[in-house]
């Protein structure tokens, strides 16, 4: 059965830095490309960031310059470091698997990111 589990999640404060770690069992990871969504409270999940097997990245607006998205295919692991953090990254933040083929698209339980002072 896969899964995907999100870990790294706390409380922070403005300015200060996370790193979230996402681990994919029963999965291989080159078969798909790899992603960090996020919700907040009463509004629709969003784009934070996206990496293929490439290394190509692509981030949503709001994240670009502050947050970095990277893969260890090997480990199963994919992370997302968030530095500059600012209370609206506030949100629960989903690791996600798309197939790079035909297949399943995997989403996690979610890990909780709360900015404030």
């Amino acid at each position: 059965q896969v899964q995907l589990v999100e870990s790294g999640g706390g409380l922070v404060q403005p300015g200060k830095s996370l790193r979230l770690t996402c681990f994919g069992s029963s999965i291989i990871l080159n078969d798909y490309v790899m992603g960090w969504y996020r919700q907040a409270p009463g509004l629709q999940r969003e784009l934070v960031a996206v990496i293929r097997n490439s290394g190509m990245t692509t981030y949503g607006d709001s994240v670009k310059g502050r947050f970095t998205i990277s893969r260890v295919n090997a480990n199963n692991t994919v992370f997302l470091q968030m530095n500059s953090l600012k209370p609206e990254d506030t949100a629960v933040y989903y690791c996600n698997a798309r197939p790079t083929r035909r297949g399943v698209e995997y989403w996690g339980q979610g890990t909780q990111v709360t900015v404030s002072s």
